[in-house]
């Protein structure tokens, strides 16, 4: 069965880190594009990074760059989004997707492959 599981997210103070994993079980990441996604409450979902496959192409959304970066340990099937200098408006729900077809531009972001696989997102709030 093929499925991605996001953990890591928690509160943090404005600030501080998290971690996010992204782990798939039933299929092999390592020839698969990742992209991690957010929403928060009442706005559309966006995307926040991307890692490409062959390349290991990167994109960032400008709103994180400078600030978050995107990793893979083909060993433990990950995907990880270190997010540091955390601030109140990156409160969202986390999501990672992939699928065969998936690829990640450099400067552009993820794009679809077809029918993703998405995981069920991970709450990262970030509060004093």
């Amino acid at each position: 069965q093929v499925q991605l599981v996001e953990s890591g997210g928690g509160l943090v103070q404005p600030g501080g880190s998290l971690r996010l994993s992204c782990t798939a079980s039933g299929f092999s990441l390592n020839n698969y594009a990742i992209g991690w996604f957010r929403q928060a409450p009442e706005k559309e979902r966006e995307g926040v990074a991307c890692l490409g496959n062959v390349k290991q192409a990167v994109a960032l959304a400008d709103s994180v760059r400078g600030r978050f970066t995107i990793s893979r340990d083909n060993a433990k099937n990950t995907v990880y989004l270190q997010m540091n200098d955390l601030k109140p408006e990156d409160t969202a729900v986390y999501y990672c997707a992939t699928h065969p077809r998936a690829i990640c531009i450099r400067n552009h972001g993820y794009r679809r492959g077809g029918n993703d696989y998405w995981g069920q997102g991970t709450q990262v709030t970030v509060s004093s």
